[in-house]
């Protein structure tokens, strides 16, 4: 049996001896259930703050209005804001953060329902991720719980590029 994205990662934090914390969007939580299916979890998992609205975003996780203003919450800088505010906020060595358009409704020209930005801030860099995923909305939501596991499991593998921005 092939062992899980949120088992693998598990057993890497735990070998590291790394903490994680989640800012979670469209996801509502989804994340933060998946890596908690992994026994000892409380070991590495410090938990996951569920922030849907603006005013959440700016007020527990630091998001700047201006950045939700003008580039909107699913948006490569606000997953970098919700991320580092994450990290922050839990005090841990990684933040992880996901926002999206899950549908069926929200979506326009530009940021077609789907598009979902995942975003990793850590000690040593930064990382953004954007997707645009096709299903209905629990497709969407755990296609985008899927692909934030799988960004983290590639940053724990060593198997990201260092981002300029």
């Amino acid at each position: 049996m092939t062992e899980t994205l949120e088992a693998q990662i598990g057993r890497l934090l735990h070998e590291r001896k790394l903490r994680l914390a989640l800012a979670e969007s469209c996801t509502g939580g989804l994340i933060g259930n998946r890596i908690t299916d992994v026994p000892g979890s409380s070991e590495f998992f410090w938990g996951s703050i569920v922030a849907y609205a603006y005013e959440a975003k700016a007020a527990l996780l630091g998001v700047s209005w201006d950045t939700l203003n003008q580039r909107g919450a699913v948006s490569r800088e606000t997953v970098m804001e919700m991320a580092r505010g994450t990290r922050q906020a839990m005090k841990t060595d990684i933040g992880v953060s996901v926002s999206g358009i899950a549908g069926p409704g929200g979506g326009t020209d530009e940021k077609p329902v789907g598009t979902t930005w995942i975003g990793l801030a850590a000690g040593d860099g930064e990382w953004s991720k954007l997707h645009r995923f096709s299903g209905d909305r629990g497709q969407n939501k755990a296609a985008a719980a899927d692909a934030a596991l799988q960004l983290l499991l590639d940053y724990l593998e060593g198997r990201l590029e260092k981002e300029t921005t």
